[in-house]
């Protein structure tokens, strides 16, 4: 981490101090995380590789490599019986259920068990999944699992994203927020806003949830969050050793329902130039955090000697 000198009045060197002991207590945190990597990245992503060598080095993380056999295997073992009643009680307090069916239900649920069941047994703080090998294999999508998941704390991303799930570690360390991680869908470079969207989201981020199916595939369980209007951030980290990152603070103007985007939407208006998605994008997923934390996600990534891309 990079010292500095504090000199001024007492009040503000103590505010300084309690933010760099805010950096180091995040810092550490993240030193003990363990991000399993469950099967290869999705081939479409445009940047998602780490090192894990040099991100070991830098940041503290191991990640762990787990083949996705070892999720079907548990996947097969899990009976209706083992997770019938969450199912029942996930559909009940659901605001409408749409195009998926409860056998749907229960086999995104018997992949949530199965999944946490095996992060347990590897002490995984975290992982990302290649959710559309789950689709191709055993017929049901990794949406509702991912998002059960984050609410237990596990967090969870889509598609194999090595730097996404990193981000959202790193995020949640600092300020204590699980992030949705995103896809940008729709950009307007004259009102400065765009609409973010994904088949999946904690249901303890979002006010309300409808159960659907997904989107590209029109198959298993997806989940459509209904989030509030308030103040939000995006952040990305990016890199093979993870020392570059994107923040920017906005605002969450409303929910949409585009029929041809993810389940869950949500248009924001930034507060940086929304132009940096067509110049020079950290990749595609970006993750949003409710809350500003601009400042606080800013401090932390300078102070430990990451580059900032705008």
């Amino acid at each position: 981490m990079k010292p500095e000198i504090l000199h001024g009045e007492l009040f503000s060197m103590v505010k300084r101090i309690t933010e760099l002991y805010n950096n180091f207590e995040a810092q550490k945190v993240l030193r003990r995380k363990r991000i399993g990597v469950m099967g290869i990245s999705s081939s479409w992503l445009v940047a998602s590789n780490v090192d894990y060598l040099l991100a070991k080095r830098r940041w503290g993380v191991d990640f762990i490599d787990i083949k996705l056999d070892d999720v079907y295997n548990r996947f097969d073992q899990v009976t209706d019986d083992e997770i019938g009643e969450a199912a029942a009680r996930i559909a009940q307090q659901a605001l409408a259920c749409r195009e998926a069916t409860p056998e749907d239900l229960l086999k995104a649920m018997r992949l949530y068990k199965a999944i946490k069941d095996l992060c347990m047994e590897k002490e995984l703080d975290a992982f990302t999944i290649n959710c559309f090998k789950l689709i191709e294999a055993r017929g049901t999508t990794g949406c509702l699992a991912l998002s059960l998941l984050n609410d237990d704390g596990i967090l969870a991303g889509c598609e194999g994203d090595l730097q996404s799930i990193f981000t959202m570690l790193a995020a949640k360390a600092v300020t204590g927020q699980t992030g949705f991680m995103t896809n940008p869908a729709f950009i307007s470079t004259k009102d400065n806003d765009l609409v973010l969207a994904h088949c999946t989201v904690g249901l303890k981020q979002v006010d309300q949830y409808i159960i659907r199916n997904h989107f590209e595939t029109d198959s298993g369980v997806a989940i459509q969050g209904i989030f509030p209007t308030e103040e939000v951030t995006l952040i990305k980290c990016s890199g093979e050793c993870l020392d570059e990152y994107y923040v920017s603070s906005g605002w969450l103007e409303e929910n949409t329902n585009f029929i041809n985007a993810c389940r869950t939407q949500v248009w924001v208006r930034l507060d940086t130039l929304v132009d940096y998605f067509l110049r020079n994008p950290l990749g595609n997923h970006h993750i949003l955090i409710r809350g500003n934390h601009e400042k606080a996600l800013h401090e932390f990534f300078v102070a430990n000697g990451c580059k900032k891309v705008e």
